[in-house]
């Protein structure tokens, strides 16, 4: 920090107070009984202001600008506007001692030595308060709610809008240590409010809005009489007995001295939003002063540490934009930073830090040693196990001990030094004389060595990364490069004041001056852009650049020096330039360019950072080509044209190459139909119509299928133009195609015909068929759409397709529930095994559902076709008579069970009781051995047991019932049974002998004839190999034939039922 006087003035009388006007422009100084307004540009005086009689002490100025006022000895308080006139005066019983304005409301406070007034433009008085002790200063909070008195007995009294007090801050000392000067911290981002108090008991103190002190007192050795903060709250001014102006931070750290009066400083004050200091004197002396807060930082690749409020330091991450305060009591003097290194110098001491560990990204320091003692030095350089201390032309090494250990003495002033790297213990320093020369100093050698010498003096200066150029920036602001070896110049650049080499790059440089960034790239010319401040290191695509206090990492496209080596075909180095940044538009560019000049590594790398696989396996494809031996380049060439759109570029490099196929074929795919044309002229029709089936293909995809129908057929492609045709319903197209087509041309014929089928048109179908011959697929086309008399004809004139017609016919007819003569069409085909499957599956079906008359039928229907299999195959004679007593056998037992099963269910029966009871017992002698399915021995034992009671034959229903009750019995026929068995026990248990008559033969045979086989079955229609069948009368025991007297109504009923046929078919099938 240094300071520059900017104008000075002396007035006759004690300066006692000075104000600035809030923006900055007007200085209003109380000066005896006069107020003098000074411009504080160039410290002229505008205007003296005369209204009070006596000594003014006080003046202060509103924070809107429209007024300020004055308090004098004379008792007087005067409001003055802007433009210099006295617009108000009020008075209070004693001398005024200070005047302070709320910055929110505007309300004026002015205090005296025995109360305080508060004073507003709407309020027509001043309200005021009496205090017990006089006022010497005063000071509102930021937010005006607030304001703090500060009394010559030692006590700070805080008060609020209305004047009532509501904070005591008494302090040791009392009245021996009277308060002179008071301020409250104008900074928005502290938590709370803190109010500086200085005493003429030597003391600075801090204290919050609740009274609780911050911190301890600082003992100034001085008696202050002033006291202010800077705009923001940053820095303390302090001014007294001790004839200068002192700045202290904002926790009371003193910082250095602003400048040395030849009297007491009564008043000082910091010009808003500035770094100019206005200071009043005891003897007059009007002072005005520029502070220079010098930057104090240090870099090192992407760290940078720079000095925070005077004693503080920040160690930023230019890259992850990471920060860390290190905070100090002390003025720091120096910093520097090397790796993971930091020394920060101090008036007495020098600490040096290091990190916590070696993670880059590591940003936690510990103190590693401190030098304790007092330095004067230039330059700070810090080394891995040394620091560097630059003192005019003389160099010093020491230890982290303080332990000098080496000293190197120069012909020059050093103007620039630098640590460019090494191992711990033997880095190289870079350094820059006034002279011109630069040398390159290791820490462990004594001995400097002479880089290079010119003839300006060096100002800036920079390394290579492999340390074979030099760059230095001379007093003439010239940025010049030299070749380290040979000492030769390279090139010069004008308008530079800074440089830095790109640390990831060889060739790049960057240096700044006049408002520009200058970024050379090798030998090119320099690219321009606009930067404000200083480059001071170059990394990637980042430029570190200082401007004023800041330091900022900008983020520069290395686009311009990338588009210099494509320009020159330098695909290798033009990548390079690229990996430090550049947009994704110049990666593509990049990799095109690559592309075209057949440059496939770097091309390849290019795309896989765009993410473009379609060039990605184009680079594939080619790489596995020319792995097979493939070297031509103009076809390489023609496959990237294509790919690159440049689709005529590439049609003439295909021809070059020899490769006119190629290029017939991409103008295929992109259905450039007309240029394809153009480019085959009247060559090989086979192209041609190659061609026009690809143009077919489009049109189809397009969805243009006419077009397309019309281009296959002109190709010969008929297969795909009745697809389309047929697809989309077009009959006529269909017809059109099918009649020109010749006989031969079977698979588009057969095509046509599963179209017209397909469509509903099966006369065109068979029209198609019959042209081609195919009167299998004709049979079949006649069965599908059930036309049977068409197919008919054909198995009559072709008997071979007689399995063709009538299999689908019989399996038709039983679809619609025409068994018979789906029976009659399975036998006409042949197919004896299927009709007795077919009729098989039907009984089963009949049984399930309870359909007991129909399962007779049934069953009958298949005894029957077991006799005329055994008829027609000799070899299975045997069996098929077997199943024919088998399903006689079942048609009778269902038949029979049909009524008995019909008494139990429904709740009345047509039958005679005797009829019933004679059903009963025939079911009961039939199921000795086997059940049939659906079949149940309840129902007929519960008939049975019900018919025998009411018929008197006691002991079978006994019996009957009996056998119930060992069989599970539903819950229907439960309670009837059990009534039933109570019932029968009051009965004989013998039957009468009355009602046991036996019936005659002739009767019985009547009877029982309808069981026989109908006549139409007799042997003599057998062949003569089978034995012959007679009818078989039911072989019923004595037990099982009825009384005569209940057979005469009963077997009449029975025989009337059956005698129309022996099972009477469904009455669906009737």
């Amino acid at each position: 920090m240094r300071t520059a006087l900017t104008w000075r003035d002396k007035a006759e009388q004690c300066i006692y107070d000075l104000a600035f006007k809030p923006d900055g422009t007007q200085l209003v100084i109380a000066a005896g009984n006069r107020l003098l307004v000074y411009d504080t540009s160039d410290g002229t005086l505008i205007q003296p202001l005369k209204g009070h009689k006596d000594t003014v002490y006080c003046v202060a100025y509103a924070k809107d600008g429209k007024r300020f006022a004055s308090g004098s000895a004379d008792k007087s308080v005067i409001i003055w506007t802007s433009k210099l006139e006295g617009i108000l005066k009020y008075t209070h019983n004693d001398s005024i001692q200070c005047v302070s304005y709320n910055p929110v409301t505007h309300q004026l406070a002015s205090c005296s030595s025995s109360d305080f007034g508060l004073w507003s433009p709407e309020q027509k008085s001043v309200s005021k308060t009496k205090t017990s002790s006089k006022i010497t200063c005063c000071s509102w909070t930021n937010d005006g709610q607030y304001l703090a008195l500060g009394m010559f007995n030692g006590v700070v009294s805080i008060r609020n809008k209305n004047g009532d007090e509501k904070v005591k801050i008494e302090r040791t000392g009392g009245a021996s240590a009277p308060i002179w000067s008071i301020c409250w911290n104008p900074s928005r981002d502290e938590r709370n409010d803190i109010l500086a108090v200085a005493d003429w008991g030597q003391k600075l103190s801090f204290y919050q809005l609740s009274g609780k002190q911050v911190g301890k007192d600082r003992m100034l050795n001085f008696d202050p009489c002033c006291v202010s903060y800077f705009t923001k709250g940053e820095y303390i001014l302090l001014g007294g007995s001790d004839k200068q102006v002192s700045l202290f931070t904002k926790d009371g750290v003193r910082l250095g001295t602003i400048g040395e009066q030849s009297s007491w400083v009564w008043t000082c004050k910091v010009k808003p939003d500035s770094n100019y200091v206005a200071v009043g004197c005891q003897d007059g002396t009007i002072s005005f002063y520029q502070l220079i807060f010098s930057t104090v930082h240090g870099l090192y690749k992407d760290r940078y540490a720079y000095r925070d409020s005077m004693t503080d330091v920040i160690v930023q991450h230019l890259i992850t934009e990471q920060k860390v305060r290190i905070k100090g009591r002390e003025l720091v003097k120096k910093i520097a930073i090397y790796k993971n290194r930091l020394a920060i110098q101090m008036p007495e001491k020098i600490l040096i830090y290091e990190l916590y560990s070696d993670d880059s990204s590591d940003m936690y320091y510990r103190v590693k040693e401190k030098i304790v003692k007092k330095f004067e030095c230039n330059l700070l350089v810090v080394c891995s196990n040394h620091i560097i201390l630059c003192q005019e032309k003389r160099l010093q090494c020491l230890s982290f001990s303080g332990v000098k250990e080496r000293e190197w003495l120069m012909e020059s002033l050093i103007r620039y030094i630098k640590v460019i790297g090494g191992p711990p213990g033997r880095e190289g320093l870079l350094v820059g004389l006034k002279n011109g020369q630069i040398l390159k100093i290791f820490v462990d050698n004594a001995l400097a060595m002479v880089l290079l010498k010119q003839s300006t003096a060096v100002r800036c200066l920079d390394m290579s990364a492999s340390r074979t150029k030099l760059a230095v920036v001379d007093e003439n602001d010239t940025c010049l490069v030299y070749d380290i070896h040979t000492k030769e110049l390279l090139f010069q650049e004008p308008n530079a004041n800074s440089v830095a080499w790109n640390t990831q790059c060889e060739d790049m440089l960057c240096f700044s001056g006049g408002g520009y960034l200058h970024i050379k790239a090798s030998s090119f010319p320099v690219h321009q852009q606009k930067l404000q401040g200083f480059v001071v290191g170059y990394n990637g695509s980042k430029i570190f650049c200082l401007h004023v206090f800041s330091m900022s990492a900008v983020e520069v496209p290395q686009s311009a020096p990338m588009y210099q080596y494509l320009e020159r075909k330098m695909f290798r180095e033009a990548y390079q330039i690229a990996c430090l940044g550049v947009t994704d538009a110049d990666w593509r560019e990049l990799a095109m360019e690559a592309l075209e000049g057949l440059e496939f590594e770097t091309a390849k790398k290019a795309f896989t950072r765009v993410r473009d696989l379609r060039y990605l396996e184009l680079i594939s494809s080619i790489e596995e080509r020319r792995r097979r031996g493939e070297n031509s380049r103009e076809l390489f060439l023609a496959d990237v044209y294509a790919y690159q759109g440049k689709f005529h570029e590439a049609a003439k490099l295909y021809k070059k190459s020899g490769h006119e196929n190629l290029a017939l074929e991409m103008f295929s795919d992109l259905r450039m139909f007309d240029c394809a044309k153009d480019f085959l002229g009247s060559e090989d029709p086979k192209d041609t119509k190659m061609l026009i089936k690809k143009q077919a293909d489009w049109a189809k995809n397009i969805n243009e299928p006419r077009a397309a129908v019309e281009m296959y057929l002109s190709a010969g492609e008929h297969t795909k133009a009745i697809e389309i045709s047929g697809d989309h319903g077009w009959v006529e197209m269909l017809i059109e195609i099918a009649r020109k087509l010749d006989k031969a041309e079977r698979e588009p014929l057969s095509k046509c015909a599963f179209y017209f089928k397909q469509l509903g048109n099966p006369g065109y179908a068979a029209e198609t068929y019959l042209k081609m011959g195919d009167l299998k697929a004709l049979v079949q086309l006649h069965v599908d759409t059930q036309r049977w008399e068409e197919a008919f004809a054909v198995s009559e004139k072709h008997p071979e397709l007689k399995d063709d017609v009538y299999v689908p016919y019989a399996q038709w007819l039983a679809e619609n529930d025409r068994f018979e003569e789906a029976q009659r069409a399975f036998h006409r085909a042949g197919r004896q095994g299927e009709a007795l499957r077919v009729l098989e599956q039907l009984t089963h079906n009949a049984v399930l559902e309870s359909r007991f008359d129909d399962a007779a039928y049934y069953y009958w229907m298949l005894s029957m076709q077991c006799l005329d299999i055994a008829r027609e195959h000799e070899p299975q004679t045997t069996e098929m008579l077997q199943k024919f007593h088998h399903y006689q056998h079942l048609a009778e037992v269902y038949h029979v069970y049909h009524f008995i099963q019909r008494y139990t269910e429904e709740p009345f029966s047509f039958h005679l009781a005797e009829t019933l009871f004679n059903m009963s017992r025939f079911l009961l002698h039939s199921l000795t051995k086997e059940i049939p399915l659906g079949i149940s021995k309840v129902n007929t034992l519960f008939a049975l047991a019900k018919q025998s009671r009411a018929l008197g034959a006691y002991k079978l229903a006994r019996h009957a019932y009996d056998k119930l009750q060992g069989l599970q019995v539903p819950a229907r026929f439960q309670k009837s049974i059990e009534l039933g068995s109570l019932r029968i026990r009051s009965k004989p248990f013998h039957d009468s002998e009355v009602k046991l008559p036996f019936a005659p033969a002739n009767k019985l045979k009547s009877a029982l004839s309808v069981w026989a086989l109908p006549p139409s079955l007799s042997s003599p229609q057998l062949p003569s190999s089978l034995p012959a069948i007679s009818p078989k009368p039911f072989p019923l025991d004595a037990h099982a034939v009825a009384p005569v007297s209940s057979l005469s109504p009963a077997g009449g009923d029975f025989h009337a039922s059956c005698s129309r046929h022996p099972f009477p078919p469904p009455p669906r099938l009737q």
